[in-house]
């Protein structure tokens, strides 16, 4: 018997393995680099359903590109499988890897982060070719079990391979936790870049009684964090966020009391927005340091581009959030706040990269938790994303709908 569904769906009217899905994920140990069996598990599922499977291990880092293909519009779901190492096992509530229940609150390392939307995004297209039948156009998976170290041979990785073979994406939805007071109020659609700096402003050490025949470090450093706070770093207002600047450690070598340093190194953090490169904050950083000393080492590391996917030209994004609105009842906002994420790379061979899951309110921390009601929410989300994404014909793009005019958009954005 044909069964005839209205969408969007309000809530799922069939058991939820969703729930089940993200204990049998929990209870597997995979913490960064190590999968541990998450994404064999998760291959199966979905080569049951008629996916093509492909499989990665480089450096001992193992990625899963998965794909149903029905038309050239692609579609993707990214996750990760690997979880951050666990605190205290003492001062949890029950074993981190055991998935337990507690007040209806599923507990272990990982649940929110990320193995939670895995399981709602899995259960979900299960649900939706069980009763569409097979979708109109492309869906994919792709997992890695490295976001949560280096992410030097994780979705970078997959993301190289589908260069090399000419894959583009329509849109890409990582599951991260982006959720606050309930789920579905806050999509990701960019994050700021990353880069980290160390500092070594060199002096001459000498006794502290004779300051005149030594060069204090210490205070050239002082100078130096003293320009660098100083530095206007958002000039004007961007869509993507603001640029920051926070200096995170400062080490002057050994302490003799009365001793003059010879150097003193200086470490800090810029969280940049789209009107910064690598390149250029690197130039600005030299130049400002410049004006204080010339003898200096400065090296960076850890450098994470950002990425934005514009809300105001993009009747994708506009398409999701009216879904959620009416799954939940509430249309979401739009935000780009938070650390980075594997969004950034997938932003090379995707237009309209958007990050929905759980609630981060628990992550990386003692006691990692999700609500039960809220994984199903989420399944009920990604199920009404999916249809409208697999079974519909793509939308119009925006400015076809509003021109140059797009006020009525970024009233929903909370930048």
């Amino acid at each position: 018997m044909d069964m005839k569904l209205s969408f969007p769906l309000k809530a799922l009217n069939v058991d939820s393995c969703a729930v089940k899905y993200t204990q049998i994920l929990v209870k597997k140990p995979s913490v960064t680099p190590h999968d541990f069996g998450c994404q064999a598990w998760i291959a199966d599922k979905l080569a049951s359903l008629g996916f093509k499977i492909e499989h990665q291990n480089i450096n001992g880092v193992l990625n899963t590109i998965a794909i149903l293909k029905r038309s050239e519009h692609n579609f993707a779901f990214c996750g990760h499988t690997d979880v951050v190492p666990v605190d205290d096992e003492s001062q949890w509530l029950a074993p981190p890897f055991s998935a337990q229940i507690i007040n209806n609150k599923l507990i272990g390392r990982g649940v929110a982060d990320m193995k939670g939307g895995i399981a709602a995004a899995l259960s979900a297209i299960e649900k939706l070719i069980a009763f569409q039948g097979q979708p109109k156009h492309s869906i994919w998976f792709l997992l890695t079990s490295d976001e949560e170290g280096e992410a030097n041979f994780g979705t970078k990785e997959i993301v190289n391979t589908l260069l090399r073979k000419g894959v583009q994406f329509s849109a890409a939805l990582v599951g991260e936790p982006t959720s606050d007071k309930f789920i579905g109020d806050t999509i990701k659609i960019g994050r700021r870049g990353a880069i980290s700096f160390k500092l070594t402003a060199f002096g001459k050490s000498g006794h502290v009684a004779f300051p005149e025949r030594a060069k204090n470090a210490a205070h050239i450093a002082q100078r130096i964090m003293s320009a660098l706070l100083s530095i206007d770093l958002n000039p004007q207002a961007s869509s993507s966020g603001y640029t920051s600047l926070q200096i995170t450690h400062l080490n002057s070598g050994n302490f003799v009391d009365n001793i003059i340093p010879a150097q003193c190194e200086i470490n800090f953090n810029i969280r940049y927005n789209n009107q910064f490169s690598e390149s250029s904050l690197t130039t600005l950083i030299n130049k400002c340091i410049e004006e204080v000393t010339t003898d200096y080492k400065l090296t960076s590391h850890c450098g994470c581009e950002p990425y934005f996917s514009d809300p105001t030209d993009s009747a994708i994004l506009q398409s999701l959030a009216e879904s959620i609105g009416q799954t939940v009842g509430k249309r979401p906002i739009f935000s780009t706040t938070g650390g980075t994420s594997d969004g950034r790379f997938m932003a090379n061979i995707c237009p309209a990269v958007f990050e929905l899951g759980l609630k981060n309110h628990s992550i990386h921390q003692i006691n990692e938790h999700a609500d039960i009601d809220d994984i199903r929410t989420l399944e009920t989300l990604y199920y009404n994303i999916f249809n409208r994404f697999l079974y519909q014909e793509q939308p119009t793009p925006i400015k076809e709908l509003v021109g140059d005019n797009p006020s009525f958009v970024t009233q929903t954005l909370n930048l």
